[in-house]
């Protein structure tokens, strides 16, 4: 769980306790279907824990864990965008970053106007 009182939206996806539509999971990580797409393809891919605020805490402390979700992220863009993918990070309220519980953006199939918020 998180550092604070209550846990993330993810954690709570992870648990079960939030329905999404799953595309990928390991022991560490999920994978699912963004409710506001940006692209034809739109995945969350983030750890099931959220002890990482962003994408910097994690590549300092856990960077096997990191190497692990950018996998996950390939696996998806290959099952769903033929290989071609962006991966998106955004760090920081002024980036975009709502869920303050590392995650990244698979985007495949051309994008959609509008913000890559999350």
């Amino acid at each position: 769980m998180s550092g604070t009182a209550e846990p993330t939206v993810f954690e709570r996806i992870a648990a079960g306790e939030i329905p999404a539509k799953m595309v990928a999971e390991t022991d560490r990580v999920i994978a699912f279907h963004d409710i506001a797409p940006q692209a034809p393809v739109h995945v969350i891919v983030t750890p099931r824990i959220g002890r990482h605020r962003d994408v910097v805490e994690l590549a300092a402390d856990d960077p096997e864990l990191l190497a692990e979700l950018v996998s996950v992220a390939k696996g998806i863009a290959d099952d769903l965008a033929d290989g071609q993918f962006r991966l998106v990070f955004n760090t920081g309220p002024a980036a975009g970053q709502t869920v303050f519980h590392v995650h990244a953006h698979v985007l495949g199939g051309g994008l959609r106007e509008g913000s890559l918020g999350g």
